[in-house]
């Protein structure tokens, strides 16, 4: 069911819209997103320990967002993995870019 839903062209154009979105509002924020066109959004925080925090915090206001450390990644390259999908609202998408420029500052 899930593949029969991918493959519907609005729900696509919907997600392409959401990353678009989240993007150029993320860098108005200034925050530092990794490059990627893909629904997982990478948000560059280096130190491992302060991107499980900043996690955690997300966490606790019902945002799940999951921190990224070594070694999956190199060291000095922690990051949070954000995924989009086309079934987030634009308010959902604000709510977390809030809550992401909240929490990085």
């Amino acid at each position: 069911f899930n593949l029969e839903l991918m493959k519907q062209p609005e729900r696509r154009n919907t997600l392409s819209q959401h990353i678009a979105y989240f993007r150029q509002q993320a860098e108005q924020l200034g925050l530092a997103l990794m490059p990627s066109d893909s629904a997982i959004q990478p948000l560059l925080i280096g130190d491992a320990d302060k991107a499980l925090t900043i996690s955690e915090q997300l966490k606790q206001l019902g945002l799940w967002v999951t921190a990224i450390r070594p070694p999956t990644v190199p060291a000095g390259s922690a990051r949070l993995r954000i995924t989009l999908t086309a079934g987030h609202t634009r308010e959902q998408i604000d709510r977390l870019l809030k809550a992401l420029a909240e929490v990085t500052q």
